[in-house]
């Protein structure tokens, strides 16, 4: 980790510095046990002297001390409770608190009781840490998007489609299968796991929000979709290509606009930045579409799609050659969707949360 850029974990308007580990190793969780050993590397900095202070008006009074209820979705009280339980006794032992979380396959608030006020907010602060960790290895679940999937471009890239198999289908790992549905032709602003209605509401004002300052800021964004990229070094070993998007005028206001959103969605806790600024592009062909021989494809585990197999690249050394800088059209972008991942809405493309007219 670069000192000078510590990784900072943004939980209700506090920016904290995450420490690095000072020892990696690492034990197998035991799942029954619903265990994580992560308390003691990430929240062993933060006590009774560094608390978030803003759930303190939510504090309750009680015959016996104080009260405190947190909405967490319960895909991350595993990490909280800890392998046998170590990590909750910690954080109870640590903070002088009592902390409790339904018991396995039910729903409800966790309730952390006791008879000091900072005791109960140094509590809360932990418990938002190792859900922020926890978060940040999370797949995601929903995504900003903006469709690109006019019927002019949607004829073009069928046309694209049809060339490719026709003329490089021979190519090692190159088939049908691989290419993007066309009516979900889309440029990704940025990921999230949103695991509770809390969560999807919380994005999906956030995205309400953002209306009224893109549209006096960036009004319409018309561009050009064309010419072809890939995500890797090797053209000869590729797992994603992309069509590359260009606005008329010139400018950078897609950029822009792009990098706001995800600073935005960030500095609120809802999404996780990968890299300084959003890669913008949009798929074409990707090998995680591939269908597997026997015809499963893809399983799925706690709700979430997994290959089952490791990814086959292509070869797409003649793609590029043949149509390295193929035009798809002209395209107007006029939405901004929240996108639930895994989805099709009645209209083909992914189903819609939310979205903003542009």
């Amino acid at each position: 980790m670069d000192i000078l850029r510590p990784e900072i974990i943004c939980i209700d308007g506090y920016r904290f510095r995450r420490n690095p580990k000072q020892d990696q190793t690492t034990e197998e969780y035991e799942e029954d046990e619903m265990g994580d050993n992560t308390m003691s590397t990430l929240a062993a900095d933060v006590y009774c002297d560094e608390v978030c202070d803003a759930a303190a008006s939510q504090i309750q009074e009680t015959d016996n001390g104080f009260r405190l209820t947190l909405d967490v979705p319960s895909d991350y009280w595993k990490h909280i409770i800890g392998k046998k339980g170590e990590t909750k006794k910690r954080l109870e032992n640590e903070t002088r608190t009592q902390i409790k979380i339904p018991g396995r396959g039910r729903e409800g608030e966790i309730v952390i009781n006791g008879r000091d006020r900072q005791g109960l907010l140094s509590a809360k602060t932990r418990i938002d840490l190792l859900v922020e960790s926890a978060r940040q290895r999370q797949p995601f679940t929903h995504f900003i998007s903006i469709p690109v999937n006019s019927e002019p471009i949607q004829d073009r890239f069928g046309e694209f489609r049809d060339d490719i198999v026709r003329f490089c289908g021979e190519d090692r790992g190159v088939d049908g299968s691989i290419f993007q549905n066309p009516n979900k032709l889309h440029l990704t602003i940025g990921t999230m796991p949103l695991l509770s209605k809390s969560e999807l509401d919380k994005a999906v004002f956030e995205l309400e929000q953002c209306k009224e300052e893109i549209l006096s800021k960036h009004g319409r964004l018309s561009c050009q979709l064309r010419g072809l990229e890939y995500m890797n070094d090797d053209p000869g070993e590729v797992d994603v290509l992309y069509a590359k998007i260009h606005l008329h005028d010139g400018s950078d206001r897609l950029q822009y606009l792009a990098d706001h959103l995800v600073e935005r969605f960030c500095a609120r806790g809802l999404m996780n930045r990968e890299y300084d600024r959003v890669k913008l592009h949009v798929t074409i062909m990707n090998t995680l579409m591939r269908k597997d021989p026997a015809g499963a494809g893809v399983v799925t585990s706690g709700g979430n799609k997994q290959p089952i197999r490791g990814r086959e690249s292509f070869d797409a050394r003649n793609i590029l050659k043949l149509y390295g800088d193929y035009d798809f059209g002209p395209y107007d972008i006029n939405t901004i969707h929240l996108s639930q991942r895994y989805s099709t809405g009645p209209d083909g493309y992914y189903a819609c949360e939310a979205k903003i007219d542009i």
